[in-house]
């Protein structure tokens, strides 16, 4: 069975002064609208208004920070991580390598190009490309990088909770769930500083690998993934963020590709905000199990908008 890991908010607590500012202080706001749809008190936290349009950048900037100079980095990314180490790396001139999968969301890896960072196309999916990635870097002596294994990620993650509770409590916080780094980071903040509001994780229905593994207490690799949401789209397990994921995970719930439309749809609608997939995934847990979180105080974290063209076209016109 897992056992805990170690992670805590002290850690976070420092972790927010080394992280670059541009990261920090996002805004959270209220929508009235988004309460009468959602029949719930919903407060998003918005972590698309910096350099790379995702919440990745806090704990990306944080690593790059730590690692300094100390040679090249190696890593593989659905795209947004990617985007963040990019953006951090190219700061403190530190070259980047990124493997990501052959169907990866165009504009997010010609923005990882663009950030400086050399990209590879490998697999038909993420964790195929971070396979790769591992070799690659295994081969060439190189440090390889892992949002979910290294602990910066969870830490950076964890500084948007520290924000979050500093004015009230919530009754709920709904993350979504992909390699967990988001979840384990904020859920650390929250059941050590706020233990009585409750921590949920939300996967894609499609890609359920993580969600099932702390369910079972171990590891479970699913054989594919079937999900529109790609930055949640995790078939190989991350044994770290499992661990990090005990004790400060309360439940997790399942939302599929439907209910995630829905939910970009609504906040575009009724906030004017726009999001990718899985940073839309907290939404869509309302809207996906209303009855749950009915008349309760909520908070979610928009997490990242990077979409093409044809995507909004698909699912937003």
């Amino acid at each position: 069975m897992l056992q805990p890991a170690t992670l805590t908010s002290d850690e976070i607590a420092q972790a927010q002064r080394e992280i670059d500012p541009v990261f920090l202080a996002t805004p959270q706001v209220d929508w009235p609208g988004l309460d009468r749809a959602l029949g719930c008190s919903l407060t998003l936290k918005i972590e698309t208004l910096n350099p790379i349009r995702s919440f990745k950048g806090r704990g990306a900037s944080l690593l790059v920070r730590r690692h300094g100079a100390r040679g090249p980095l190696v890593s593989a990314s659905a795209g947004n991580w990617g985007q963040g180490l990019a953006y951090a790396c190219g700061r403190s001139k530190v070259p980047l390598t990124i493997f990501a999968s052959v169907g990866a969301n165009r504009l997010k890896v010609a923005r990882m190009r663009e950030l400086g960072a050399t990209v590879h196309l490998h697999g038909d999916d993420f964790d195929a490309a971070k396979a790769e990635a591992e070799a690659f870097a295994a081969a060439a002596s190189l440090r390889f990088v892992a949002d979910g294994r290294d602990r910066e990620a969870a830490l950076g993650a964890g500084t948007i909770a520290a924000e979050l509770t500093s004015a009230a409590p919530f009754d709920a916080v709904l993350v979504p769930l992909g390699n967990g780094a988001l979840l384990t980071g904020m859920g650390t903040w929250i059941k050590q500083r706020h233990p009585t509001t409750r921590v949920v994780g939300v996967h894609a229905l499609g890609a359920d690998a993580m969600a099932a593994s702390w369910r079972a207490g171990r590891p479970i690799v699913r054989a594919c993934v079937d999900t529109i949401a790609d930055g949640i789209a995790v078939r190989v397990p991350e044994p770290y963020a499992l661990k990090d994921m005990v004790g400060v995970v309360d439940d997790v719930v399942g939302v599929d590709d439907e209910a995630i439309v829905s939910a970009m749809r609504l906040l575009l609608e009724h906030a004017g905000q726009l999001a990718e997939p899985a940073g839309a995934a907290g939404v869509a847990a309302l809207v996906a199990h209303p009855e749950r979180w009915r008349g309760a105080r909520v908070a979610v974290p928009l997490c990242g908008n990077n979409l093409t063209m044809e995507q909004i076209a698909a699912w937003l016109s």
